[in-house]
This record gives structure tokens, sequence and C-alpha cells, in this order.
């Protein structure tokens, strides 16, 4: 099968969907890999190292115009255009954007977004959202430490002592989870709140302490369980309890990294603006759920200002949108091996032609599109 590996075309995108290590291995499977000059260049892969892998380097026009197409982000209008109908498109194709995929659907390709996977063991090792939220964690305490005018770790010196940088984690997914790890080994006293109290054990851990707000009602407590490894939206009763006890941490804190979505729906407001305006001068705020405020305005603070760093109250705001490709290299490696992962369900090797098995869960939820119909919206 001929697979085609074009150059990401979105505003600020520095991912490949495919690596040396990966087209390596679709080669040694039969399939012929073409692969657009310069895909790779931002994420640390040349040309040259997609030739020794047995890749063809070749246009857009041809890249885009295989029957099975690897992408990071939903293609343009104009990619789409350079698509044929029929062909195969695999990749983060935001599964909740319905005008999206109905332009898939228009373009007749079958389309698998991986986002959409499900949070089972089997499917661990395509989890897309899950190895880019890794990374978007580990780059969120790396921003927040550089932007902060302070020391992370506690340093006695000849001058006096240097206390340890405060940091408080909002939302214990993965990425907050990493964004614990991370801090943590930098020398940081860390706190962190999330609605599931499952996660309380992990938190303490990696070091961290957890800020637990008690469940009152049964309500409370079936919501806090969550479905499918993701929250779910919490009783209001809940959400004002918990505001007060995080608006004391955040008062003291000297970083806020917040992490909190729900698939589907506007980011929860967790830092209000009277929060921020108790926090210290030089204080920072990484919200990692920028631009997915309600209406797309701010994140789980309203005051962050989508792609851009802003100071407000004496506190900076980070709201860039995509961490993960600002760590290109290693992003597109494990993206990369996701995709590899995904493709053994409906590439098995040798295959001169996609296969989708209606008994597995994994390509029945990833699959969007198919034969000009939108099957998931």
């Amino acid at each position: 099968m001929q697979i085609g590996v074009p150059a990401e075309t979105a505003v600020g995108e520095t991912r490949v969907a495919a690596t040396p290590e990966t087209v390596k291995k679709l080669v040694a499977q039969g399939h012929v890999v073409h692969v657009q000059s310069g895909a790779g260049v931002a994420a640390s892969a040349v040309d040259d190292a997609y030739r020794a892998a047995g890749a063809e380097i070749v246009d857009a026009q041809t890249a885009l115009g295989a029957d099975l197409v690897l992408k990071v982000q939903a293609p343009s209008v104009a990619e789409l255009s350079a698509m044929k109908s029929g062909a195969t498109l695999v990749g983060m194709l935001n599964p909740f954007d319905a005008e999206g995929l109905q332009r898939l659907a228009t373009a007749g390709l079958t389309a698998f977004a991986l986002e959409a996977a499900p949070r089972t063991t089997r499917a661990q090792s395509m989890d897309v959202l899950s190895s880019q939220a890794n990374v978007a964690g580990y780059k969120a305490v790396m921003l927040a430490a550089n932007e902060y005018q302070r020391l992370f770790p506690m340093l006695m010196t000849a001058a006096g002592t240097i206390k340890a940088a405060r940091v408080v984690v909002l939302g214990v997914g993965v990425a907050g989870l990493q964004a614990i790890a991370t801090a943590k080994r930098l020398g940081a006293v860390i706190e962190a709140s999330d609605v599931r109290p499952s996660v309380k054990e992990q938190v303490e851990s990696l070091g961290g302490k957890f800020i637990d707000v008690p469940y009152e009602t049964d309500e409370e407590r079936e919501a806090a369980e969550g479905v499918g490894g993701y929250a779910r939206p919490m009783p209001q009763s809940w959400l004002d309890r918990q505001q007060a006890e995080v608006a004391k941490r955040v008062a003291q804190a000297d970083v806020v990294i917040s992490t909190a979505l729900i698939p589907g729906r506007a980011a929860p407001v967790l830092i209000s603006e009277d929060m921020v305006k108790s926090m210290k001068p030089g204080s920072v705020i990484v919200d990692l759920a920028a631009g997915r405020g309600p209406e797309g305005v701010g994140g789980n603070c309203p005051l962050t200002e989508t792609g851009q760093v802003v100071r407000k109250h004496g506190v900076t705001l980070i709201g860039y949108t995509n961490l993960p490709a600002m760590v290109a290299a290693d992003s597109s490696s494990l993206y990369a091996r996701n995709v590899l992962d995904f493709l053994k369900l409906v590439l098995p090797a040798e295959a001169t032609q996609i296969q989708l098995p209606a008994d597995d869960d994994i390509v029945t939820a990833c699959l969007m599109t198919q034969e000009g119909k939108v099957l998931r919206a």
C-alpha cells in the first residue's frame, strides 16, 4: 500500500506523523512510504534519515494523494482537495468537530480519529492523548520555571536560604501527574487537586499532597468516579467547596498548572479573577486548557489569552495551546509509535488495503467517516 506522510500546515505545528523508526517498520512490511520533503525537519528528522529508512521523498501533492495518509492534525481545506476519494486518513481529527468530520466525509475519506480510542489496557500503546499529555505536563513545568523569577528548589547558601517554590496542580490526569513528577524533580513543594478521589494515592506516590474535598452526597460520590478514565462534571455544591479550598492554596502558590478538561465540553473555570488577584506578585499560571473555555475564551482561568503569555494583576499567565509541538522530536516519536500500533489493527503486515474488523472495539471507536457518511459526531 502507498502511505503518505505530509508536512503539517497548522500554525505552530512542528510534529510529524511518522518518524524514520516507524517508516522503516512500514517499509519492512512491504508498504511504499512517501514522505513530503521537510516534513520532519522541525522534529529533528531530516530527509536523509527517511531515505535511509526506505522512504521516498516527495512533494506535498504526492504525499497527500496516497492511499493511506498519516497526519498529526486534521487536514485543511486545501489539503483535503489534494486527497483522493476512497483514501484512508489516520490522525488526531477532533471527534467533537462535527463540521470537520462532515468535510472528511464529503471528501470520501475513511477517517480514523485516534483520540477516540477507548481508555483500556489493550489500547494503551495507541493512546495519543496520554502520550501527548505526558509531554505537555513536562513542558508546562519547564515553561513555568522559565517565567518564574525565582528558583524551584530550596537552597541554603552563604548569602541566605532560598525557599522552595510552591506548585499547585489542578487536574490530575496524565498531564497533571507528569507535571507533579517534573516539579518534584526540580525541588518544588507540590499540592494537587482533582474531582476523582482515586488519584489521591497517585499524587502522594509522586511526592505531592492531595487537596482533599469531602463528598457529602451520593450524587457527588457517583460523579467523582468519572467514566472511561475521564472526569465527569461535578455537582455545583461540591465545586463551590472545592473552589474555596483550592483558592486558599492558590493564594499561597508560586506556580499553578491547570490541566482540567472534559471531552466535548468547555473547560471548567478553576481559577477565577479574584483568585489571580490573591496570588503573590511574580507568580505564574500555566493554563493547559487555554482556548477551551466557555465560547472558546480563556481556559481553566478566564484571564488566559489563547497562544499568549500575558501579565495580569502581577501574575504571568501562559496560554500556549500546543505544548507537545514545543518538544517536537519526542512528541513525534511517541505519536508515530501510537500510529504504528493502531495500523497493526487495520493494516496487517503485507496487506494491500485497509481492513475494518467489525468486532474490534478500538477500530470501531476510532472510525469517524466511511463511504461519505459521518459515523461519529
